[in-house]
């Protein structure tokens, strides 16, 4: 397996490109963005040593769904390609557990957020039709909603784009 150093900022790979990798971060932190560099941007999560990221990508060979940027200048990551991620279930089945849990854990916060949203979409819907004032809460909820559904929506506009 090969071992990359990336400086602080550096974009590891963006948004849309094709992958055929993913990284296990040796040192440092990794921040994964949803339109790096717009007006939208948007930072998903932070990760560090131990973590891994773009994994999709590797197991779907989909474009990337979001851009990694090193956010340290001591950032060591481990470059794992399809050779390499059947020797790492046969030679670090612990390493490969981690994985498993990392993605359990990205899938569950997806579910609940889009859980949130639905929960939202429906009390504005019932709020409207019963002719009632949204609560403050309510609307703090919306513009969370909003902000969710506002990168589903330019990641929906993108694939059509390509297409």
């Amino acid at each position: 397996m090969e071992f990359i150093r990336v400086r602080k900022d550096e974009v590891i790979f963006r948004q849309g490109e094709s992958s055929r990798c993913m990284y296990r971060i040796q040192s440092g932190r990794v921040g994964i963005f949803l339109d790096y560099g717009g007006a939208r941007e948007k930072r998903l999560t932070e990760l560090e040593a131990g973590r891994y990221f773009g994994e999709m990508g590797l197991l779907d060979d989909e474009p990337r769904s979001a851009t990694a940027v090193a956010l340290t200048a001591d950032t060591t990551l481990q470059l794992i390609r399809d050779e390499d991620f059947a020797l790492c279930f046969r030679d670090n089945p612990a390493g490969m557990l981690a994985l498993l849990r990392q993605m359990s854990s990205h899938l569950r916060r997806i579910s609940r957020d889009s859980a949130e949203v639905c929960r939202t979409a429906a009390e504005v819907v019932e709020a409207e039709r019963n002719g009632t004032a949204r609560s403050a809460a309510l609307e703090h909820r919306v513009a969370k909603a909003l902000g969710t559904y506002e990168a589903v929506q330019s990641d929906a506009q993108r694939e059509e784009a390509a297409e």
